[in-house]
């Protein structure tokens, strides 16, 4: 017990010696931290608005009344993301699975970067001279512990990947890549492509609502795992529309660079948030090599979020651009939908146009009505008006597999357009003329918008 007390006493002795505070009162200082606006998205400050519909229910649905509601500040993306965006995730994903089946692979053999071949592309354990202290801690004490038998061994990024068959360095590697590729009794006109089905991604998260509400489980309970294909789904411009000849756009839309530009769809909305999830995972990647600050998770938005967004800082419009009419001044179409008695080139656009077509609303956003339709984070209920909160309100309920769109797509008319119309479609289903665009969280609430001035502060 006197050792006890001595230490506690020498311990007391050094913090309040040591201390540079004069023994005021200072908190705890850390790095000076300035909000970072992520590449591509705009700031949307934060405010209240009246959410729902601006114009009379013509249709009868009644399931987006007029509430006042309130939202922090975001960032939101300027556009719709496009296919080359969604085919950094695509490739990204390709490439980190090729990587790991070639480290098995080299595993298997018990090849090190030194034996060259197959073994360059070992686990960066299979050399132990290349692990920080750390890493060899973790692996010695938590490798094989996992549900699968190679989670969280490190793979190696350093060495390229090699795609052209002519340089393939040894018949282990050439085993491995044949793997990925449509078996060679489905290829035809010479043509072996990825087998898209084998890209799949797998990320956890935790259910921060479920937890904070029971409070008799442990944290492990709440943290959940998914596993899904991320290829975007290309037939839909086959099966969405029936006695119709749109091959070329199955065949070309996603991966072809002349519609690099263009809007992704064949998404579906637990492909949007795998998307998220890797977006996030992928900038803090970056972050902690550059020894940063980890960023807020990127996300889709929440319904109240998106209206407030879409209306540009415009109450009670019709559409972003304020309306009741979808042409300006000089005759022409303020979005690409299906104008008229059907005439879909009328606003220039057979299908999508580039993500970035048209004038941007107030906040710099693009293509909020038309163009495609755009998940968001909430489940549709036709009540939700009725009881959700009005500061920030997200009705999402995981029982509930109608998950909302909104903005309206190249092919619907102008009702679908107006930014208190409501939509939905179910949660795995993939659609070509639906997309999605990301927010992330503004850190802090000093920006808000002013209504006295309409300025941002």
């Amino acid at each position: 017990m006197k050792k006890f007390i001595a230490l506690t006493a020498i311990v007391a002795f050094l913090f309040s010696c040591n201390s540079g505070d004069r023994g005021e009162l200072v908190g705890v200082k850390g790095k000076k931290w300035y909000p970072q606006k992520p590449y591509g998205m705009t700031l949307v400050p934060g405010g209240s608005f009246i959410m729902g519909q601006s114009d009379d229910d013509f249709l009868a649905v009644k399931d987006a009344p007029t509430k006042t509601v309130t939202v922090s500040s975001f960032y939101m993306d300027e556009t719709e993301i496009t296919n080359s965006e969604y085919r950094q995730f695509v490739y990204w994903v390709r490439d980190s699975i090729v990587r790991l089946r070639l480290a098995i692979m080299a595993d298997e053999q018990g090849a090190t970067p030194g034996d060259g071949g197959i073994g360059e592309f070992a686990f960066v354990d299979q050399a132990n001279d290349q692990m920080t202290p750390y890493e060899q801690y973790m692996y010695d004490n938590y490798f094989g512990m996992g549900e699968d038998y190679y989670e969280g061994r490190k793979l190696n990024n350093k060495v390229s990947l090699i795609w052209d068959t002519a340089k393939y360095p040894d018949a282990f590697y050439s085993e491995v890549m044949d793997t990925m590729y449509i078996p060679i009794e489905e290829a035809y006109n010479g043509q072996r492509t990825i087998d898209v089905s084998k890209l799949k991604f797998q990320y956890t998260y935790m259910d921060i609502g479920a937890a904070a509400r029971d409070k008799s489980k442990r944290r492990k309970d709440f943290i959940k795992k998914e596993q899904l294909p991320i290829y975007p789904d290309t037939t839909v411009w086959i099966r969405d529309f029936n006695y119709s000849y749109n091959e070329p756009m199955h065949n070309d839309y996603f991966w072809h660079q002349a519609y690099g530009d263009y809007p992704v769809v064949g998404v579906s909305w637990k492909q949007a948030k795998a998307f998220c999830a890797w977006r996030t995972m992928y900038k803090n990647a970056y972050q902690k090599s550059k020894k940063k600050t980890f960023v807020n998770s990127f996300r889709l938005p929440g319904e109240a979020e998106w209206e407030y967004a879409a209306r540009g800082g415009l109450q009670s419009a019709s559409y972003p651009w304020g309306g009741p009419y979808t042409k300006n001044d000089r005759g022409c179409f303020m979005a690409n939908f299906k104008p008229l008695r059907g005439d879909y080139a009328a606003d220039q656009a057979l299908y999508t146009v580039e993500a970035k077509s048209f004038e941007p609303n107030g906040y710099n956003l693009y293509n909020m009505a038309g163009n495609v339709s755009e998940w968001v984070a909430s489940s549709y209920d036709a009540a939700a008006y009725d009881y959700f909160s009005t500061m920030n309100p997200n009705v999402n309920d995981e029982e509930n597999q109608r998950k909302v769109v909104r903005g309206g797509s190249w092919k619907d008319v102008a009702y679908f357009l107006k930014v208190g119309t409501r939509d939905y479609e179910y949660a795995d289903s993939a659609r070509s003329y639906i997309g999605f665009r990301t927010v992330q969280d503004y850190m802090g609430t000093d920006v808000v918008l002013n209504e006295n001035f309409g300025d941002a502060r």
